[in-house]
């Protein structure tokens, strides 16, 4: 008697589908298999990925900010170096069953979460990008306004829209660069690789230059470096530094724990391992290390340089944006700035894009494209207002990256918890696509996968809600005196919200899986 034909069949650590699951109501051209002619991916193409999306605005903001908060330059980069090795093992390890089989961040949570349950965390990692692409874009649209600036200098002068903080021209130029991001989506995935090759180069070059042009207008690195750490003896945050850099860490590891989890949706184009691993290491933490480097050294210079101007201007320097904008030259003005959209259009595509796309996409396979998923990012993107998250250095860095790590590092944890240690990476490829198949669980949701996630978000929410002033610590004498109190343990786990959300979530699943986790995993010898 004759033996069924497999639905995969494996060459060289690649799984290949071989049956035709195109009439399930949970595939799509844009969540199908990538097949090995369609990997065309290198070890360099993905380290120009990372270089790409690492050496771009939110990073030198980063780096700027921490100078900012009271850091000196070399515990700046060291913190932001160490968040990214940490990151890096989380986005190795995810980005392993993308290139294995071919498949995307949201089906790749068919596995853990089920066939239905994976539009959870597929939508809190939308949600996510869809801040970061309006912040990018509004990056992107500023640098436009400075340029326009140029040629209509009356734009400064408009007054703000009621309600919305930023002048017409402002807005103008925000929804400007917010056309020219849709345009590229429809474009489609090539066209993103494209011009990511075209921006690595760009904007390495555009920060040494900024750095040269801050080594010799403060006279040297002496003057630039040597901006005191706030938190030495004597300074006004003496005594303080760990507090903060447990916080500073977490927001590091923050930075990129959305691709940390969406990872799968690049790596599945790699040829192998060995390039998806290889190119991670190579161009994540050493073009993260350079570019903030870049940063802080820029925005300690700009303290020398432009130490005269008021308190209230000077403590806008770390944003490189503004500081470019008081160049006088026009050629150099519109140069940099033209240069940084460029650059900014490339990172905020790749980086803020492709997934929630696939993630919208998700949500209704047959009817949601990844194009319209796009323009649902887009919208999403424009309605979170991303200029207020950018107001300050603390807003930035203690609300926005702190605060959305304890949502992916819950996410995180049962993703590697799941693939790495439950399946010990074997899925079964076929079944991620078939309604009722092994990953249907009961009525398609892995309910221990649903509690383990809640589980790592909880222990973080007091101490956010404290943050945002919704509650406050016990011993927060600040606080205003009608708001409910919570324990100041809170507050201290919310400084490493990462990792404390990661750990419970990630150790919570592998026991209820255990205790009563589905029968059937989905396992296949492949």
């Amino acid at each position: 008697m004759n033996r069924p034909a497999p639905s995969t069949t494996a060459s060289d650590g690649i799984v290949e589908l071989n049956e035709d699951v195109s009439g399930s109501p949970y595939y799509s051209h844009d969540m199908a298999p990538v097949p090995r002619a369609g990997r065309r991916w290198g070890m360099k193409d993905i380290a120009v990925l990372w270089i790409s999306m690492s050496a771009c605005i939110p990073t030198y903001m980063l780096a700027a900010g921490l100078i900012n908060e009271g850091m000196n330059w070399w515990q700046a980069v060291l913190t932001i170096f160490l968040g990214n090795v940490i990151v890096l093992l989380p986005m190795v390890l995810n980005a392993h069953a993308g290139t294995k089989y071919g498949i995307p961040f949201p089906v790749y949570c068919r596995a853990s979460f089920g066939i239905r349950g994976a539009n959870i965390p597929a939508l809190l990692r939308a949600l996510v990008a869809c801040g970061w692409f309006g912040i990018q874009t509004w990056i992107g649209g500023a640098a436009i306004y400075a340029i326009g600036g140029v040629f209509f200098p009356g734009w400064k002068d408009l007054a703000p829209i009621e309600h919305l903080g930023i002048n017409a021209a402002q807005l103008g130029c925000f929804l400007f660069f917010w056309l020219i991001n849709m345009f590229v989506i429809f474009k489609g995935i090539e066209s993103i690789r494209v011009l990511l090759n075209i921006k690595a180069p760009l904007l390495i070059a555009l920060g040494l230059l900024l750095l040269a042009w801050a080594y010799l207008a403060a006279g040297g690195f002496g003057d630039m470096l040597s901006h005191p750490s706030q938190f030495e003896a004597g300074q006004p945050k003496a005594g303080q530094f760990w507090n903060y850099f447990l916080l500073a860490l977490t927001g590091n590891v923050s930075f990129w724990a959305t691709l940390a989890l969406n990872i799968p949706d690049f790596s599945r184009y790699a040829r192998s391992q060995r390039d998806q691993i290889g190119g991670q290491v190579l161009g994540l933490p050493t073009t993260m290390g350079l570019y903030s480097f870049i940063g802080v050294a820029v925005t300690s210079a700009a303290f020398v340089i432009y130490k005269d101007l008021p308190a209230d201007a000077k403590k806008n320097l770390w944003d490189p944006i503004f500081l470019l904008a008081q160049f006088k030259n026009p050629a150099v003005l519109i140069v940099a700035m033209v240069s940084l959209v460029v650059a900014t259009l490339a990172t905020n595509i790749a980086a803020n894009v492709v997934s929630p796309a696939n993630d919208f996409a998700h949500l209704w396979p047959k009817v949601i494209s990844f194009r319209v998923g796009g323009l649902i990012t887009g919208i999403i993107g424009i309605l979170i207002q991303p200029w207020r998250i950018l107001e300050n250095a603390s807003v930035y860095i203690d609300k926005w990256l702190v605060g959305y790590s304890l949502l992916l590092g819950a996410v995180g944890g049962v993703l590697i918890a799941d693939y790495i240690f439950v399946r010990r990476t074997h899925l079964d490829q076929a079944g991620l696509y078939k309604k009722h198949g092994p990953y249907w669980y009961s009525g398609g949701f892995n309910w221990m996968a649903i509690i383990a996630l809640l589980l790592g978000i909880s222990i973080c929410l007091p101490g956010f809600f404290a943050v945002i002033g919704v509650v406050a610590l016990r011993g927060d004498a600040t606080a205003a005196p009608d708001l409910i109190r919570v324990p100041d343990f809170f507050g201290h786990i919310y400084t490493f919200a990462w990792f404390a959300s990661f750990g419970l979530s990630f150790v919570s699943y592998l026991l209820l899986m255990r205790i009563g986790g589905p029968r059937q995993l989905g396992r296949v010898d492949d």
